[in-house]
């Protein structure tokens, strides 16, 4: 039997956002919707809040979700890599004697996720037997690398050195951006490669109506009209 490792990172510091994780979203605190989410795919075995505030952690174990530990404050910094926080809940998992196959990574700040997200990456991660899934969206046309432009020395000099010139918007590539909705990837990966992306990474692709990153003020005002247009009669 396959078991899955959820982890919620949700570190206490956020300065575009004050108090970002617990903030009300909708009725619910952020944290609230990758719980949710998590529990309504009916895959996951443990699901894990890592922080470093009690408080963040109070409102954990109240929406039921597993808070065995304060997280270190080294590891909850604001440049604080994701990898060794999430190889911290790892190794607590596995020296309490229990030890996951696949891992999944629930940023809060995506909560427009859905449980068929989560349900989408475990599928292509064991149909494919790839390393990793990782979920992205298009980039709009306009912003694609086959457009964009930088500057050297005050002049306009095209981003993709030695590219063809395109100037037509139906010769320009598809290109993808990770959107932060889902991680997803096999803990022998994790431990012997040292990443979330292995080798062999697949992407899950996202609709932009239902991609979100919570960054700023703005970003959230957006997605509280989305949420609260979803749970209207």
């Amino acid at each position: 039997m396959i078991k899955i490792l959820g982890i919620i990172p949700a570190r206490g510091g956020s300065k575009g956002i004050p108090g970002k994780n617990i903030r009300m979203l909708g009725g619910k605190p952020l944290i609230y919707y990758a719980a949710q989410a998590a529990r309504e795919s009916r895959l996951v075995d443990r699901l894990i809040l890592t922080t470093d505030l009690v408080e963040i952690a109070e409102v954990g174990k109240s929406l039921g979700i597993e808070v065995p530990f304060i997280r270190p404050s080294h590891l909850a910094l604001g440049d604080t890599p994701m990898f060794p926080v999430i190889d911290h809940v790892v190794q607590f998992v596995e020296n309490e004697g229990w030890q996951p196959d696949i891992i999944i990574l629930l940023q809060p700040t995506a909560p427009l996720r859905q449980p068929e997200h989560i349900q989408s990456a475990v599928k292509i991660l064991m149909e494919t037997k790839c390393d990793a899934v990782a979920s992205v969206v298009e980039v709009p046309q306009h912003y694609a690398p086959d457009f964009v432009f930088k500057l050297e020395d005050g002049k306009l000099k095209r981003f993709l050195e030695g590219s063809e010139i395109i100037t037509r918007r139906q010769d320009v590539r598809p290109t993808y951006s990770r959107d932060g909705t889902i991680y997803a990837f096999w803990r022998d990966v994790f431990i012997h490669k040292r990443s979330i992306y292995g080798d062999d990474c697949r992407p899950l692709l996202i609709p932009r109506g239902m991609s979100c990153n919570l960054d700023t003020m703005e970003d959230w005002e957006e997605v509280e009209k989305k949420i609260q247009g979803q749970t209207q009669p």
